[in-house]
């Protein structure tokens, strides 16, 4: 799917400015809805190779190209599901007399909204709070990813080649 957003200059703060609509997920292919689904198969699901199945089946490309392998749909899933968590927590914290008792699941999110677009709802209810909110529902930052061990330069050579 293919939309064009809207995307404004603005010279004072040397920026650009654009309007998502709502149903857009943010720093994210797809719409909130699309997401939303593929988190709730994951948590419906009995392990994350039927959830990953279950919302992109193995195709065979008629093209040529490679089709989409398990591995790397199951990876796409798991992102979601990261990135759909930290939401449903950030919106815990923000809304503590609204989600009290709330599991960060999607499945108890649409219960406790009423809705099966839960995410959608849940960007209207944190409207002034979106800058906070992490992606696809805000627009602050991604969770950060911890990194242990040593950190290596990108420009450093391999030990074994010489230099």
């Amino acid at each position: 799917m293919w939309l064009l957003i809207a995307r404004w200059y603005c010279p004072t703060a040397r920026t650009t400015i654009s309007l998502l609509p709502d149903f857009l997920s943010s720093r994210l292919p797809g719409t909130l809805d699309e997401a939303e689904a593929a988190v709730a198969a994951y948590e419906t699901a009995a392990t994350v190779t039927a959830a990953a199945d279950a919302v992109r089946p193995p195709e065979t490309a008629s093209d040529g190209a490679d089709p989409v392998t398990l591995e790397a749909t199951t990876r796409w899933l798991q992102r979601r599901v990261k990135l759909v968590r930290a939401c449903l927590l950030a919106a815990i914290g923000i809304f503590p007399e609204v989600f009290k008792g709330c599991e960060a699941t999607v499945t108890a999110f649409r219960a406790r909204l009423e809705t099966e677009s839960a995410l959608v709802v849940l960007r209207g209810i944190a409207a002034d709070d979106l800058a906070h909110l992490p992606p696809p529902l805000g627009f602050g930052p991604r969770p950060t990813r911890r990194r242990y061990g040593k950190k290596r330069d990108p420009h450093e050579a391999c030990p074994e080649r010489p230099p």
